[in-house]
């Protein structure tokens, strides 16, 4: 299952980053990122559902770490679609009144469930049986209701926790950046920061395959930020303009050699660093 959630994460990622390259509307690209979400989650409840793990072990890791990655996306995209149809039509001021409650709600639920934020965040194993394995509920251990609303074959009383912590993350970011807007007048919130003074002098191309090798490992706000806002924050932190990323993302799949070639290069030159330190 491991090698299957992160086929199709990869799947609803690369889905997803299309869409946002083809429109920055919330409903609109919301819309469309809750119906990806679910057909990724369908595909992999059919195998699922036919599968059999060799151990434990096995069906932790999936529970605790894959399965969530997969929600916390189809969260994410309905609690945006959710914020943004509710918005209030009015003043700035209040809407901006507006995304702040939502940010109290964020609040809120950390503060209900901050035992397992803690235990969660700093990578506590002690209670995963419990947690991660299905039919193993306790309602001692504050049990969400959709636990007992869910296909029980397909979850256990804590997979669903991890993937609303998930998609906080990236709502808290959603709801900072669209205050953000309001403040500078702007829809370009990244135009607020400064530039640092430092150019990108590589090529574009070698900057887009970094990002999308970063982004693909998740080192941005645990895995939540969409390929676009990523791209934004290189593009003011760099000042360079990347246009049509996507095209060029296509571009370098195409290589017959080397599609990493930029990646390769970075990895050479940090080992003979290294080497020549060594020798020092």
């Amino acid at each position: 299952m491991k090698l299957l959630s992160q086929k199709l994460l990869s799947e609803l990622q690369l889905r997803l980053d299309i869409i946002h390259s083809e429109t920055t509307e919330p409903l609109d690209y919301a819309e469309k990122g809750i119906k990806a979400s679910i057909a990724v989650l369908e595909k992999l409840k059919t195998k699922f559902i036919s599968h059999v793990f060799q151990d434990k072990g096995e069906e932790i890791d999936f529970f605790r770490n894959y399965k969530p990655q997969l929600a916390s996306k189809l969260i994410y995209y309905n609690e945006v679609y959710t914020i943004t149809s509710n918005k209030p039509i009015g003043s700035k001021k209040a809407i901006r009144n507006y995304y702040k409650t939502e940010l109290d709600k964020l609040e809120i639920f950390f503060n209900e469930n901050l035992e397992f934020y803690r235990y969660y965040r700093t990578g506590n194993q002690a209670l995963d049986n419990k947690y991660f394995l299905r039919g193993k509920y306790d309602v001692r251990l504050t049990l969400d209701s959709f636990y007992f609303q869910a296909d029980q074959r397909f979850s256990t009383s804590h997979d669903y926790k991890v993937a609303q912590i998930l998609a906080n993350d990236a709502i808290k970011v959603f709801l900072e950046s669209e205050i953000l807007k309001l403040v500078s007048n702007s829809e370009n919130p990244s135009s607020l920061y400064r530039h640092n003074g430092q150019s990108w002098t590589g090529s574009k191309v070698a900057l887009i395959e970094l990002i999308y090798a970063l982004h693909a490992e998740g080192v941005f706000n645990n895995g939540q930020s969409e390929l676009k806002e990523v791209v934004k924050s290189f593009e003011s932190a760099f000042d360079i303009d990347l246009g049509q990323f996507n095209r060029v993302f296509l571009e370098i799949r195409a290589r017959k050699s080397e599609r990493t070639k930029f990646l390769n290069t970075l990895k050479e030159k940090l080992i003979l660093r290294m080497d020549d330190a060594d020798e020092i």
